[in-house]
């Protein structure tokens, strides 16, 4: 991997890191295209106001101004920051082009994001995004919320990476149980158990005691509840013996059934329902989703998300919202780090075009013309160097072949291409020649001990 930056939490790749992260990037756009979600980009700047509307992130939030501002100067938005994810954004693009969009409105969006955190594996300052979402005017049918998990899984099943687990819960399903035993504030104790994997089962029930008003015996069912895990739909029954029940609390239990019961069968083994699962925002209303790579749990989730019910609203109008986003650069970290793939080659150029002398730089670049018409990468000798110093260049490039031109006492000019790697050289045509399909472009290849 490329060595730290001067400035942390800012990640740049080398060349061939690049390429590894372009590949992420492209399998997960062709699969979002293929389930029909249309490609957006949102401005990388919001109001502060807009940003900090919902959840508690203000210490991570970036601000922007300028470095010289007149004395009595305020922008008549207010104050900017620069976005920490991709979904409150969305939600501001939808209700400004609210009248221009067909809904319901399924977009991705693949976008670079800035959070004030501590820089550490899987969490940079500076980092890309990868979201989809689809969007309703004032209803959005659940489907969308087992629709949404499986292209999830579609998506990551593409990647260069372990076999992992997408967890699902249900924020009704969860509150409605807390009502039911007694806790009526279910967002403060949905942040407390949201703490599980960092603190431990202890620590988060002296904190729901001790910042809750749980009592040990309320404190209890909630950790209860958050054990439950299936890869199928027999949490339902191991919450109803529980032996508390509401109204809101079926209802979380039927969407989470949905979600899993379709899910073990289109995808067996990929997605659990995990009732330890809560995520911190304020504004997810139901589904929750959450990602782990098996083996890899440390990483944290690489792929979360939710259904939400007004984070996008005009105040006349609601638009409900389902959508996870996966942390690309957290991934592409772990990839590198781990060599779970890496490129075949640094350089896009499949060809480099040697020079017998500097008065044929001329034809060289006719060649490399004809070549790059046909959609060969090519690359044209800098210097008559001879030939041995030319072909080192190329290896020292990662390019694979080296193209030849001679001119005949006659004036007629044949061509070769050398394949350096082998040593074998053969007569070819610009006009025709191809190299083979797995040189023509770098190609990302897989650890073989990665597994399915």
């Amino acid at each position: 991997m490329a060595r730290t930056t001067s400035l942390s939490g800012f990640p740049e790749w080398l060349p061939e890191e690049r390429i590894v992260e372009q590949h992420v990037m492209d399998c997960l756009r062709r699969t979002f295209e293929l389930h029909g979600f249309s490609s957006i980009e949102t401005r990388a700047v919001e109001t502060v106001e807009q940003l900090l509307r919902k959840g508690e992130i203000d210490k991570e939030v970036y601000g922007v101004s300028r470095l010289q501002q007149d004395e009595n100067e305020t922008s008549p938005e207010g104050a900017l920051a620069l976005h920490f994810d991709l979904t409150v954004p969305f939600a501001r693009y939808v209700v400004e082009n609210g009248g221009h969009l067909t809904f319901p409105f399924r977009r991705y969006q693949i976008q670079k994001v800035w959070r004030g955190e501590r820089p550490q594996e899987g969490r940079a300052r500076e980092f890309t995004q990868a979201d989809i979402d689809v969007v309703g005017d004032g209803t959005l049918p659940f489907r969308y919320d087992v629709e949404l998990a499986l292209v999830t899984v579609d998506a990551l099943s593409q990647l260069p990476i372990p076999p992992f687990v997408l967890r699902v819960n249900n924020r009704k399903l969860a509150e409605g149980f807390y009502r039911a035993v007694g806790l009526e504030d279910a967002p403060a104790v949905l942040r407390e158990i949201d703490k599980l994997e960092k603190i431990g089962a202890d620590a988060v029930s002296r904190n729901l005691q001790e910042h809750v008003g749980a009592t040990p015996e309320q404190a209890r069912a909630a950790l209860t509840l958050a054990a439950i895990r299936a890869e199928d739909t027999s949490f339902v029954e191991r919450v109803r013996e529980l032996g508390h029940s509401n109204e809101l609390l079926e209802e979380g239990l039927a969407e989470l059934a949905e979600v899993v019961g379709e899910a073990a069968r289109r995808a067996p083994g990929k997605v659990v329902a995990d009732l330890s699962i809560a995520r911190g925002l304020d504004y997810y209303t139901g589904t929750v989703y959450e990602t782990v790579l098996v083996g890899h749990e440390q990483l944290g989730s690489v792929c979360s998300g939710g259904r939400y019910e007004s984070l996008a609203s005009n105040g006349k109008k609601t638009y409900p919202g389902v959508g996870l986003s996966i942390g690309v650069t957290r991934l592409v970290t772990r990839i590198l780090s781990q060599s779970m793939a890496t490129a075949s080659r640094a350089v896009p150029s499949a060809v480099l075009v040697a020079l017998n002398d500097d008065a044929s730089w001329p034809a060289a670049q006719d060649v490399a013309t004809a070549l790059r018409a046909r959609g060969i990468a090519t690359e044209v000798a800098a210097s008559a160097q001879k030939f041995g110093k030319q072909i080192r260049y190329a290896e020292r490039r990662g390019i694979p072949f080296v193209w030849f031109s001679t001119v005949g006492e006659d004036g007629t000019v044949g061509h070769e291409v050398k394949d350096i790697r082998s040593g074998e050289q053969v007569p070819a045509d610009p006009a025709s020649w191809q190299p083979p399909a797995e040189d023509l472009h770098p190609t990302v290849v897989r650890s073989e001990g990665l597994g399915d």
